[in-house]
């Protein structure tokens, strides 16, 4: 027996199709459905169960799959399949989660993380991540969207797991098998839009509203006429993922555009809601937000007037160390490049804190109160999909840069105050691309969308031959983990190299320190025409050379270490020349870094 609902406020009568197939949805017997109050409609099934095949069909249209729907085998134009989630027999009873508030997080997308492209193909890469020191994997989006391939912001059922992946049952058996490792897991939602195919919702009823814009049309209705379901659509989704399939935390993709008017923003329900949920099942639950806005009260409580995100991402981190290790000043990164940027953000998070920025032309943030704010409510990173992936070809900063200023930048990230990240690949310097694809199956759209990514960098000086045809295959296929480039070579090297900075850092509590402020025992200092800094952390100083030059860097020992003079050399990173290390002051050939602890 199965119960059936759905809302539908705007229909005079709506039916289930039980049995239900093919892609668009057809056919099926028939049940009638009853109004059961509030828009919401029912109807209790008895021969149907986990795996019958539905769809619904409002005032005699079209069959539509069901807008909360777990299971779409035949894709988001098909019939949804019943789902239950309390069959899975999960093995994690002793797993007690984790914070995401200093954790290392591993940002990976299942499509291209291994060739197979699945959730069942990334559980046998789990070993390798236990064995780097990350304690979070974090997904990109699931959910179900159109077509093979996608980076998953196009998703269209956002309460379902997106086939080709697996579907659900293939995300409990890889969250069961996270845990067993040790590994908590982040999942990316996206609530603030939807993709432009297979989109049903506003057949159902206000899922949107012309009230407010975003940069993807009109915006998620969370404060119009109806929005009482529809937030209760996002938040019950959010909910659901960290309830039934035992998600540990969930990254909320551009919170930003998740315009809300009313007395409670969405975000701040939803972190009240998830502090209930996990009292409920007894284990830390971790929301993140994706914010461009550089305002703290992202992470301040929600009974205290904030949002209630338990952290937020902190791109001017990645901007101001990617502008100086390489040089590069196009779009946002005018603001940046800086010795002074990097010391801002190393120990503020922001660059932008009330301060004016060139590129939007506009004062931009608010600063972070060190006495309220701890670094570990700020994910940091040298790449992630974003920075990588919205290049033109979708190169990584591994397929120009050195591998000693890899290195460096790494050793700024990983052993900084904040929650670090890596994106897949980059712990060995990957020389994949990950570029932009797509595949659509509707050839009008697949043509706009590839049209438009050529002409969109074609007006910023790019020969349009040389962005990637989205929807080409070979597309995808380059942007697949190479998982032979770290058994040898600089691959090699640099995989060793990140593994010995997060051992330091799960050893030497100066080096997860998340007390932010300029202090002497949180800083940077450096020679800007030199091309060297050091990151003061405590008794430890990480010292790069991004200059094509040797350089002889002081560890100045400042006011927050007493005890006898001298250093010791822990770790070091150098691919021609030797790291050498004489009293205070170690020597470090061309593109080299080195970690020393202080006597």
């Amino acid at each position: 027996m199965h119960v059936f609902t759905v809302w539908a406020p705007d229909a005079a009568g709506v039916e289930v199709a039980v049995g239900a197939s093919g892609a668009p949805a057809e056919g099926g017997r028939l049940v009638t459905m009853d109004a059961s109050g509030g828009g919401w409609w029912s109807a209790t099934v008895e021969d149907a169960g986990h795996g019958t095949d539905y769809a619904f069909r409002l005032d005699g249209g079209p069959a539509r799959p069901d807008p909360r729907s777990a299971w779409q085998p035949e894709g988001p134009d098909g019939p949804s399949r019943v789902f239950d989630a309390a069959r899975f027999a999960w093995s994690d009873g002793a797993w007690a989660g984790v914070d995401g508030r200093g954790a290392v997080f591993y940002e990976l997308h299942v499509g291209t993380f291994t060739p197979e492209g699945t959730l069942e193909a990334a559980v046998g890469r789990l070993d390798h991540l236990v064995d780097l020191g990350v304690q979070v994997v974090e997904l990109l989006p699931v959910a179900a969207f159109p077509g093979r391939w996608g980076w998953g912001y196009d998703g269209v059922d956002l309460w379902a797991v997106h086939h080709p992946y697996g579907g659900p049952e293939a995300l409990q058996r890889f969250v069961d098998a996270c845990h067993a490792r040790g590994l908590g897991v982040c999942l990316d939602v996206v609530y603030n839009h939807l993709g432009p195919a297979g989109n049903y919702l506003p057949e159902f009823g206000p899922y949107f509203t012309d009230e407010h814009e975003t940069p993807w049309g009109t915006a998620v209705n969370l404060d119009a006429p109806g929005a009482r379901e529809v937030r209760a659509f996002v938040v019950e989704g959010a909910l659901r993922w960290l309830r039934d399939f035992h998600v540990d935390a969930l990254r909320l993709d551009a919170v930003h555009a998740l315009v809300d008017d009313s007395p409670v923003h969405v975000l701040a329900e939803l972190s009240l809601r998830a502090a209930d949920l996990s009292d409920e099942v007894g284990r830390p639950l971790t929301l993140v937000a994706e914010s461009d806005l550089n305002d703290p009260r992202m992470v301040e409580p929600a009974v205290e007037g904030g949002y209630g995100m338990q952290a937020q991402w902190a791109d001017d981190v990645h901007h101001a160390v990617h502008a100086l290790v390489t040089g590069e000043r196009q779009g946002y990164y005018v603001d940046f490049g800086s010795l002074e940027s990097v010391r801002a953000v190393m120990t503020g998070a922001f660059w932008h804190a009330g301060t004016y920025s060139p590129f939007r032309e506009q004062v931009w943030g608010r600063p972070v109160d060190p006495t309220r704010h701890r670094g570990g409510s700020f994910v940091a990173y040298t790449s992630n999909h974003d920075q990588v992936g919205n290049r033109a070809t979708g190169d990584r900063p591994s397929a120009t840069l050195p591998g000693g200023v890899l290195a460096g930048s790494a050793a700024l990230v990983l052993l900084g105050p904040f929650s670090p990240m890596l994106f897949m690949g980059e712990e060995w310097g990957a020389r994949t691309p990950w570029q932009f694809f797509t595949d659509f199956p509707d050839p009008e759209l697949a043509e706009a969308v590839r049209t438009g990514r050529r002409s969109e960098f074609s007006s910023h000086g790019w020969d349009a031959e040389d962005v990637p045809d989205p929807q080409d295959p070979a597309t995808r296929d380059a942007s697949v983990l190479d998982w032979d480039e770290p058994t040898s070579g600089r691959g090699a090297a640099l995989l060793a190299w990140h593994r010995r900075l997060l051992e330091l850092r799960a050893a030497e509590g100066d080096l997860r320190d998340d007390v932010l402020g300029r202090s002497p025992s949180l800083d940077v200092v450096g020679d800007e025409d030199a091309g060297w800094l050091v990151l003061v952390r405590g008794a430890f100083r990480v010292a790069v050379n991004l200059s094509d030059r040797a350089r002889e860097v002081p560890l100045e020992r400042g006011a927050g270490v007493e005890g006898e003079s001298g250093a010791e050399l822990v770790a070091s990173y150098a691919e021609d020349g030797e790291v050498a290390l004489e009293g205070e002051v170690v020597r470090l050939p061309a593109h080299a870094v080195a970690v020393a602890r202080l006597r």
